[in-house]
């Protein structure tokens, strides 16, 4: 089944897609989205993504929007900027607005100092509230840390932390640019839990170079030792036409799609077996974890950072190349620091594309993360909220959806579609098929595979 369904696909973190925001969309629309949502309730918790695109050492696999740097003092002139954008943007919005989720991504957010990292925290504490039950996150590179730099973490504030893992076996971690020992990490993930972090994450890629069933199982016993809270499990998506470091992967080293397969069926039943919740996807959480808790009563959400437990609120990005979503709009900031830079230098903000959703827009983005997140599209709700009727406006995706139901991936019933427990594993092509934008098969080759 995995094999049947194994396409290229959007991971939907948005509806519409990244692919589809346009350069029509730029700096004045963004501002009138924040000036729209500064004018709405006041008391609407917001969540805030902020980039640091900054890396000491490049990692081969990776797609993300980077900077491979050993000058740190580069981070003092992109802190000027981020605080630029940080001014314009709350000033759109209005003094002290509540903030219930703060994010750090890069890169790393770690290639900052400690008196960077505290310099920071202190201007977004100046221009927003964060609630007593707020959920602060920085992802973490195990080679920029140690547990002094962890406690200092802990005292501003980050309750939550994700480690970049990927894969413990030293070939692979030679293939990919990332060593790093077990052991260091290990005693990371046990002076975060001493130091009171309430959650914490490890990220792992299967489908990495010199990998096979056999290595990864050995990784997959490691973490299962290491038991985070959280496990993201991310398929390696090959794609050195868009991704430059790529081009230092062999091809000949990546593991078959019989071996990719297999490695992802060992750590599903390898996980399952150890007690986590599978959330969706590509996502794993003990049971007492605030994920898998959301789960259970029906309150998981999905932003530009993955699975969340909080709910479908404004996300306010910051920083080079961060995507933002602000009422029915998405914006993203430049993708390079001259142009980040140039932006804000002449008083306007960094943003460069976006899209204003239209009402089918919605309408499908609503079907999308009912499916994605709850598992499960109740059409009265859906046609309460939208004024259409699911049988007709949708004939032709439920039409589709026969193939899926017969493969034991949905179950149709009378005003509602279930995603099965198999259905789980492969709920983004269930997902594609109510995507209007999706190209061609041909053009699906910029997005990773479901599988």
């Amino acid at each position: 089944m995995l094999r049947q369904f194994d396409t290229p696909g959007p991971r939907y973190t948005s509806y519409p897609t990244a692919d589809r925001f346009s350069e029509a969309f730029g700096p004045a629309q963004a501002v009138q989205a924040i000036l729209d949502l500064g004018a709405g309730s006041a008391t609407a918790p917001l969540s805030l993504y902020v980039h640091i695109p900054f890396c000491e050492a490049l990692c081969y696999y990776c797609a993300c929007n980077k900077i491979i740097t050993r000058h740190h003092e580069r981070a003092a002139e992109y802190l000027d900027a981020l605080e630029k954008e940080l001014a314009l943007v709350a000033g759109s919005l209005g003094p002290g607005r509540p903030v219930s989720q703060l994010h750090f991504g890069g890169g790393s957010p770690t290639f900052l100092s400690d008196a960077e990292l505290a310099r920071l925290m202190k201007a977004l504490g100046e221009r927003f509230h964060f609630t007593a039950n707020s959920e602060i996150s920085i992802e973490v590179d195990p080679r920029t840390v140690s547990p002094a730099r962890l406690e200092h973490l802990r005292g501003l504030g980050f309750n939550r932390l994700s480690f970049g893992v990927q894969d413990f076996d030293p070939d692979v971690q030679e293939a990919v640019h990332r060593v790093q020992s077990f052991d260091s990490v290990r005693d990371l993930m046990r002076s975060a839990r001493a130091l009171g972090f309430v959650s914490i994450n490890a990220d792992l890629i299967y489908g990495l170079p010199r990998q096979t069933p056999r290595s990864f199982a050995r990784t997959l016993e490691q973490i299962g030792e290491l038991r985070p809270d959280r496990i993201a499990l991310y398929a390696y998506a090959h794609l050195p036409e868009r991704f430059k470091p790529q081009r230092r992967i062999d091809g000949a080293d990546l593991p078959s799609p019989s071996q990719r397969v297999a490695m992802l069926g060992e750590a599903i039943s390898g996980f399952l077996a150890r007690g986590y919740d599978y959330i969706g996807m590509d996502h794993f959480a003990l049971p007492e974890d605030a994920l898998a808790r959301a789960k259970r009563e029906g309150r998981l959400h999905r932003n530009f950072q993955g699975y969340s437990t909080q709910p479908d609120c404004d996300l306010v990005a910051l920083g080079v190349s961060a995507i933002g979503r602000i009422g029915a709009t998405y914006y993203q900031n430049a993708k390079t620091l001259p142009q980040y830079y140039e932006s804000l230098a002449r008083d306007e903000l960094p943003v460069v594309r976006g899209y204003a959703l239209d009402s089918d827009d919605r309408l499908r983005r609503d079907v999308i993360m009912a499916l994605m997140c709850q598992g499960r599209l109740e059409f009265g709700a859906i046609e309460r909220a939208h004024g259409i009727r699911v049988d007709d406006y949708f004939a032709a995706e439920l039409a589709s959806m026969q193939a899926l139901s017969q493969s034991g991936l949905v179950e149709i019933g009378e005003g509602h579609v279930q995603v099965t427990p198999s259905g789980w594993f492969l709920v983004r092509a269930i997902a594609m098929v109510f995507d209007r934008h999706l190209r061609a098969a041909k053009e699906r080759s910029r997005f990773s595979r479901v599988v």
